[in-house]
């Protein structure tokens, strides 16, 4: 990727949602799906097809457990996303300030 390219995976605007939001916790600390959901306002399906292509380029993972009886899934950003996301803040402002006259 050349010093201009913005990162086609995180540049997705609701892909940069989930990548931005997460990138807001701490490290290591994760949020459950829905709770997620819901500070985006996004649907499950769509929320978790975002997220499926995020952890297949090893942005986040997501870990599913149990909470007594229900089914709960946390997702977290990995360090190589949480890399990825300063990498692509870090070029989009180096372009806007590029842009300035």
């Amino acid at each position: 990727m050349s010093e201009v390219d913005l990162d086609p995976v995180i540049h997705s605007a609701s892909r940069l949602r989930v990548v931005a939001t997460l990138a807001a916790l701490e490290r290591g600390d994760r949020i459950s799906f829905p709770r997620l959901g819901k500070l985006l306002d996004m649907t499950a399906g769509n929320l978790s097809t975002h997220l499926r292509r995020l952890e297949d380029a090893g942005y986040v993972t997501q870990t599913k457990t149990h909470v007594g009886r229900t089914p709960a899934t946390y997702v977290e950003l990995t360090p190589a996303g949480r890399l990825a996301f300063e990498r692509y803040t870090q070029t989009l402002t180096e372009l806007l300030k590029g842009a300035r006259p």
